[in-house]
């Protein structure tokens, strides 16, 4: 299992294993990693992100309580057959928190919803180019 995808760092300011299971998430809804797919073992992953092993237990305790992995004792972790359009709408629904806290913090600072979208158009269309 090739887990190079993943690439944490202490500049971000969430913790190791949130970073770790947020590209492991979005790895899975994307299709990037299909079900059945074996992950590395905790000793592996950490060595490859050189980071502690239970940093990367934590992270794959968090994806099997959630149901995106699952961890077959001597055998190790693969991705679970998920529904990946609930992972789409917990995602859509964090989005749509995110917009809301910006939304209000821009009305402190007197900036419209209209100018929100026209930013976001602007961002939009130049990362398209």
């Amino acid at each position: 299992m090739d887990n190079l995808f993943i690439v944490v760092s202490h500049l971000n300011p969430d913790p190791m294993y949130k970073q770790i299971t947020d590209q492991v998430k979005e790895a899975i809804a994307s299709g990037a990693l299909k079900p059945e797919t074996p992950l590395l073992s905790i000793r592996e992953m950490a060595r490859e992100l050189n980071i502690s092993e239970i940093t990367i237990k934590r992270a794959y305790s968090d994806l099997e309580n959630e149901g995106l992995i699952i961890t077959r004792p001597g055998m190790g972790s693969y991705v679970a057959d998920i529904n990946r359009d609930k992972i789409r709408q917990e995602k859509w629904h964090e989005i749509r928190k995110d917009i809301l806290k910006i939304l209000k913090t821009a009305e402190r600072f007197d900036i419209s919803a209209g100018e929100i979208i026209a930013l976001v158009r602007e961002i939009k269309e130049s990362s398209d180019g």
